[in-house]
């Protein structure tokens, strides 16, 4: 395994670096507004970055205690104001019966309990409490690396939703990330599993329209209700009735009509419904996730647009076809595809939306010589057990990729995973979730 000198120590991901001023300034802005920005003697709030270039050299000057203690009442009322409300992946949804929120008043205070929040994880009493953990717990949880979470771009939010991504936060070689996506198109590109995730990305762009109550439907709207429901009708006519397992005599090719005409239908159909479908919606990309998705499928849907799908067609001649899509997708979906990343979470976790980590984190040294840790992070409104439960499992299904990416590559080092979540006040805890050890931290000045 070739490893760039230094990762023994940490490796931090870069993404978002160049930013991290402009964030850091708006974490400011949400206490003491944008006046008090301009102040030129308000010394604590400054930060020096590179905005040239990503760099990691950059010096980081910490708020003075006076802002700790005059902002963490804000910080604290909104955890009582947000208390049932949690983010998982990009949606606002009730913690108790997982309704999507679309109030844009929630969706501002929670973007600022999150500003908030992270600004007190770079606090003196959290860092602290941090590393004093990693050097007086006992065994089970000794392997929290001293060093994590230190630094203000570890702390930043991170969405994957590339392999590229994945592969540059493991800080995987050239040569194993063409053995990862060797192994992984074959798997992924099925028909069954490129079918399955062009339906779940349909039904959940439907269930969208229909949550956010238009009121009046406009033309488009109206237009883009009839497109998705035939390309559903689409998926659903041309799925096979047979297993694709079965043998070839259980499935005998259907009797031809005098003047039937051959089949026809191809994915070319499908991806002229999409771009019928992506024109009403656009002025309403922003607001509806599953546009971008659609988006991302007809990348893929190019490929195969001349490949025949269609339930008719006899058992030698539909494996043939099922057999392109496979082998057109294999050749021309890369690794910064978000096509193929799609399609990869729909093969492993059944759902199609990318994960987003609130405190991005790090590869780090880990716990046995050779080995490494990823750690990553959540930040918590409440410590309610459902909440918990929640943050746990969005932390687990990204901790899960890393692991599938790193065995995928051949990686003979061990990699240990870690969970970290924050909450106001909460009592310190470690919990496990199958097999992968989790830490509850509480913010305190």
């Amino acid at each position: 395994m070739v490893l760039r000198e230094g990762i023994a120590n940490r490796v931090k991901p870069l993404a978002g670096i160049c930013s991290l001023a402009i964030r850091h300034k708006y974490a400011w802005s949400l206490f003491y507004g944008p006046k008090q920005l301009k102040a030129k003697h308000f010394g604590p709030r400054h930060l020096n970055v590179l905005l040239y270039h990503c760099s990691e050299e950059f010096n980081e000057e910490l708020p003075s205690s006076e802002w700790y203690k005059t902002a963490f009442p804000k910080l604290n009322k909104l955890s009582h104001v947000l208390r049932n409300v949690d983010s998982i992946d990009g949606r606002l949804v009730y913690v108790e019966n997982g309704l999507d929120i679309m109030d844009d008043n929630i969706r501002r205070q929670m973007h600022t309990f999150k500003s908030l929040s992270r600004a007190f994880l770079g606090s003196p009493s959290v860092q602290e409490a941090l590393k004093m953990k990693a050097v007086t717990s006992p065994a089970a949880t000794r392997m929290i690396p001293d060093t994590c979470f230190g630094s203000v771009n570890e702390r930043e939010p991170m969405i994957l939703n590339t392999l590229t991504k994945v592969c540059n936060f493991l800080n995987i070689s050239a040569q194993q990330r063409k053995s990862v996506r060797l192994t992984i198109c074959p798997q992924v590109t099925l028909q069954r599993i490129w079918t399955g995730a062009l339906e779940e990305i349909l039904k959940g762009l439907k269930s969208e329209m229909e949550s956010l109550n238009y009121g009046i439907l406009t033309r488009d709207v109206q237009m883009a209700e009839q497109i998705v429901s035939s390309c559903l009708k689409f998926l659903a006519d041309s799925t096979t009735s047979s297993d694709p397992d079965s043998i070839s005599w259980m499935r005998l090719t259907p009797s031809k009509k005098i003047d039937s005409p051959p089949p026809s239908r191809r994915w070319g159909d499908a991806l002229e419904m999409l771009n019928d479908l992506m024109k009403c919606f656009r002025n309403e990309k922003e607001i509806l996730y599953h546009v971008s998705k659609v988006e991302a499928m007809k990348e893929g849907m190019y490929q195969i647009k001349d490949v025949l799908v269609d339930k008719d067609l006899g058992y030698k001649e539909a494996r043939h076809q099922e057999s392109l899509v496979q082998k057109k997708l294999t050749k021309t979906l890369g690794h910064s595809s978000q096509c193929l990343f799609t399609l990869l979470q729909y093969y492993l976790y059944g759902n199609i939306r990318d994960i987003e980590i609130e405190v991005c984190g790090g590869l780090y040294k880990g716990s046995v010589k050779g080995s490494f840790c990823v750690c990553i992070g959540k930040i918590l409104t409440s410590d309610e057990e459902k909440m918990v439960r929640s943050g746990i499992k969005q932390l687990d299904r990204a901790l899960g990729l890393f692991r599938f990416v790193w065995e995928t590559a051949g990686i003979k080092e061990v990699l240990e995973l870690q969970g970290h979540l924050w909450c106001v006040g909460a009592e310190d805890r470690t919990l496990t979730y199958r097999g992968n050890v989790f830490f509850l931290h509480g913010i305190r000045i």
